[in-house]
């Protein structure tokens, strides 16, 4: 009988200590994900190297020049859409915070 006295604090300690640290560890693997679907980490890696791997004489600074061009408007779309997946997480981790709360004030304002 004890125990559902007990079960406010366990939802407090469940909705305010567990389940945010798994939702913030769930958003970092969506956002490796999303990088690793832009290929963000591989192009940061080859960002100097010729496009397709031209090295014939004299195209060599000409796909250097390329790849470089292609490359940053890959990773520029790939961090403007990363822009709103941010927003949204940050969004959504504020609202589970507040929502018992919200649920809260929502019965005693009635």
């Amino acid at each position: 009988m004890t125990a559902y006295l007990f079960l406010p604090i366990y939802f407090l300690e469940f909705w305010f200590g567990q389940a945010p640290l798994r939702l913030i560890s769930h958003f970092i693997k969506i956002n490796q994900a999303f990088f690793q679907f832009f290929s963000v980490p591989l192009l940061l890696r080859t960002f100097f190297r010729p496009a397709k791997n031209e090295y014939r004489k004299g195209l060599i600074g000409f796909s250097i020049g390329i790849g470089i061009f292609l490359k940053s408007c890959v990773i520029l779309t790939a961090l403007l859409l990363f822009i709103p997946l941010l927003l949204s997480e940050v969004i959504l981790f504020c609202g589970f915070l507040t929502f018992p709360l919200i649920t809260l004030a929502v019965l005693l304002w009635n």
